[in-house]
């Protein structure tokens, strides 16, 4: 499936209290159970004024559904090409390079 990075504006997110970011993650699961689609949300960074998320999803339109139901803005959402870490510079042996390949339908 492919991954998502989506890039949120939300004004005073980085001053947010632990409770009002697990209410938001509450909300955000809620509408993910309610989508019955393709979609998982793996993590989010929380930094300025912005949230950047991690998605895997079977394609944009749900994340944009997600963002309009949650009321979470989708200010940019951008395909992830591929997953690289320190150790890539040491060059990536077979089943290391973590290459997200485009989806395809079907077995």
């Amino acid at each position: 499936m492919p991954r998502f990075l989506i890039e949120r504006d939300i004004p005073g997110s980085g001053a947010m209290t632990p409770e009002q970011l697990a209410g938001a993650t509450r909300q955000s699961n809620a509408v993910l159970a309610a989508m019955d689609g393709d979609i998982q949300w793996r993590h989010s960074y929380v930094a300025g004024d912005r949230i950047y998320c991690i998605y895997d999803a079977a394609s944009e339109g749900l994340i944009r559904e997600h963002a309009e139901r949650s009321g979470f803005p989708a200010t940019r959402i951008t395909p992830v090409s591929a997953i690289i870490d320190p150790d890539y510079a040491d060059g990536a042996a077979p089943g290391q390079l973590r290459r997200r390949e485009p989806a395809t339908s079907g077995p």
